[in-house]
């Protein structure tokens, strides 16, 4: 058995990559698909989110099993020989055996993340297993990697202050969204600001609860399936708008949340043409939902990804990563011993039956003799 990972995210790939190399969910499943009955891969999970592409996978052999998801995620991101600029060789990253779990453990852990120690990771790791599961992509060794990982990961936030310590993407892009009102002449921050999100899946969810706690003067929610706005407009006492006329949302706010899974943005310079008042818009989709020529426009402020990254947002307190970092080494070790004991189960197992073997044929050799009495026989 040999446990893989291989991905990119922001540690390894800037974000200019990381967008021209999104992966969406259907190209996830897709991905997933191909490796499996490409033969190579035995079991396979992909994990897709604004920060990272990674494939967990048990593979026949190391060799065999890289090259096969190397393959794979060229042919999904549609690169040729012929684009030597960008491969997975330049931005990727592989880990193999207990690197691999040590790695899936620090991923659900939130250690991996933008912000270190951000819940969303968690859910999000959880929601992939969950597809890959549904599929029959699983077997017993990712199955047994995921349910670890997933379980250490709340027992991290339960029993330190991670939480409390670490916001997530949202929080952090929220937090530079505030600065910029107040630098608009917002006093009050976002007590006194008309907020939209577009878009209800994690991440505009996630964003519509945050500003709606935060007291925002008015707050509206958008989705290309106006059903599920107005599902999450009515959990958090907002109003649900008109997907299809962005701009005439964007005319009545004063901070506009980009949260969407468009392969295309979703707002340009034309949406925003002839607006006076100054406007924040949050751009957490890859690839980007704002186009680049909004952040021309005067009185405009834009805040995504590669914002957030130059912020270099502290996260958790170092003693709570230091908290963390100890518990993590401690559930890695355990999890390592287990798989080695597993891995010896077999080989232990086999000496005993042939041990076995060889004393009921030497008793059955010393039985045919013929000069042994009936008490010695028996």
């Amino acid at each position: 058995m040999n446990l893989l990972v291989v991905g990119i995210s922001h540690r390894s790939a800037a974000v200019e990559t990381l967008e021209r190399l999104a992966v969406g969910p259907e190209a996830a499943a897709d991905l997933a698909r191909a490796l499996l009955r490409g033969g190579e891969v035995r079991e396979a999970v992909v994990l897709s989110t604004c920060n990272r592409v990674e494939v967990y996978a048990v593979a026949a052999s190391f060799h065999g099993g890289l090259s096969a998801i190397v393959d794979e995620l060229h042919r999904i991101w549609g690169l040729t020989e012929l684009q030597a600029d960008l491969d997975f060789a330049s931005c990727g990253y592989v880990r193999h055996g207990a690197d691999a779990v040590a790695h899936a453990f620090r991923v659900a852990a939130g250690l991996d993340s933008m912000v270190a120690g951000e819940p969303q990771i968690l859910g999000q790791l959880r929601d992939a297993y969950d597809t890959a599961r549904e599929a029959d992509q699983v077997g017993r060794h990712l199955h047994e990697l995921f349910q670890q990982a997933l379980r250490v990961g709340k027992r991290i936030h339960a029993e330190t202050d991670v939480d409390a310590a670490a916001p997530s993407i949202v929080t952090a892009a929220l937090d530079l969204a505030e600065r910029a009102l107040a630098e608009a002449g917002f006093a009050n921050g976002l007590t006194e600001t008309r907020a939209a999100v577009v878009g209800a899946g994690s991440m505009g969810s996630l964003a519509t609860a945050t500003l709606a706690r935060s007291g925002v003067k008015s707050l509206a929610v958008a989705n290309r399936d106006r059903a599920k706005a107005e599902r999450l407009a009515e959990v958090w006492d907002a109003a649900p708008a008109d997907y299809a006329d962005l701009a005439a949302l964007a005319a009545g706010v004063d901070l506009l949340v980009c949260a969407t899974s468009s392969p295309e943005p979703v707002l340009r310079a034309a949406d925003l043409a002839g607006r006076t008042r100054p406007l924040v818009v949050c751009d957490l989709a890859l690839p980007k939902d704002v186009a680049e020529d909004v952040a021309l426009l005067p009185g405009v402020t834009v805040v995504d990804i590669a914002e957030i990254q130059k912020a270099d947002a502290a996260g958790a307190a170092a003693d709570t990563l230091a908290e963390v970092e100890r518990l993590l080494a401690e559930e890695i070790a355990a999890f390592n011993e287990s798989l080695r004991a597993d891995a010896v189960t077999p080989t232990v197992a086999a000496l005993r039956s042939a041990a076995a073997d060889i004393v009921d044929a030497e008793l059955a050799r010393v039985a045919r003799r013929g000069d042994f009495t009936d008490d010695q026989r028996a």
